[in-house]
């Protein structure tokens, strides 16, 4: 884990010139906002931190930022990001993802990331909507959610990020809802600090294709009970909770991976001879 002192850098410092296209009204402004405000609080230099995407609205964020990034393509990002952290263990290395890139295609990514326990923090902003695609049901979609890309609704159950993360080892589990920038920015923080895989879900409305959503600055609340490390305990929280509550959910006390990287060489040659029928 990296040890970060406060440095003389502020949210400004983490922004880079080129403006972001969301819909107005998206929640993942204040979230790009938190994010910046969160960097600033650690202490990391720019140039030490690497964000990490997909594809959607969500996965825009590392343009937007003055720090080191790399847009992949859709559901990889996690695997893209684990790869720099075991290279590069001196990165801040975050992911940015939404629920249809991470949840989806990237699913199974997503169940190995949290197995494996990489000290590295994934960031998803959760609308419930391919808002980028023009709206169809994404896996945290409500079965009846009625629309005309899905008439009655899927009928299908919800994937539920939380319950999965701690279930596959993820070692932080926490919820935040974009409009509260100071939860967020806290969170965020504390995810980073946080060592091994820390899983941070934040509730970001999609105003454009899911207006409903607008009610959630009203809905969300902080938890009432605080952050455990039991994992029996985290998981009947989150199976219980109304889907509101936010705070930190679960702080494990797992061991993050550790990657030995050796200077042995080894010819291929040497290697093809173990494959010689």
């Amino acid at each position: 884990m990296n040890i970060m002192q406060p440095g003389p850098f502020k949210a400004a410092n983490y922004k880079s010139d080129v403006t972001p296209v969301w819909c107005p009204g998206c929640g993942d402004f204040h979230v790009l906002l938190s994010l910046t405000k969160a960097l600033a609080e650690l202490g990391a230099a720019p140039e030490n931190v690497a964000l990490v995407s997909g594809i959607g609205c969500s996965s825009r964020i590392p343009a937007y930022t003055n720090c080191y990034g790399f847009h992949g393509v859709h559901g990889r990002s996690l695997a893209l990001g684990a790869g720099l952290k075991v290279a590069r263990p001196d990165l801040t290395v975050l992911v940015m993802s939404g629920d249809g890139d991470g949840f989806s295609i990237g699913g199974n990514h997503f169940l190995h990331a949290c197995r494996r326990n990489i000290d590295m923090t994934y960031v998803v902003m959760d609308n419930r909507v391919y808002g980028m695609t023009k709206g169809q049901p994404s896996p945290t979609t409500e079965p009846d959610w009625d629309s005309a890309l899905s008439p009655g609704g899927t009928g299908l159950s919800p994937f539920h990020p939380l319950v999965i993360a701690l279930a596959s080892g993820a070692n932080f589990v926490a919820r935040e809802f974009s409009g509260d920038i100071k939860g967020t920015t806290r969170t965020i923080v504390e995810a980073v600090r946080h060592p091994g895989f820390s899983f941070v879900e934040i509730l970001s409305p999609c105003v454009t294709f899911r207006p409903d959503e607008r009610a959630w600055k009203t809905q969300t609340h902080v938890a009432s009970v605080e952050a455990t490390d039991d994992p029996a305990r985290a998981a009947r929280r989150i199976m219980t909770d109304d889907g509101f509550n936010t705070g930190v959910l679960y702080r494990g006390r797992r061991k993050p991976y550790e990657h030995h990287v050796t200077d042995r060489i080894v010819d291929p040659a040497i290697l093809e001879q173990e494959f010689a029928i």
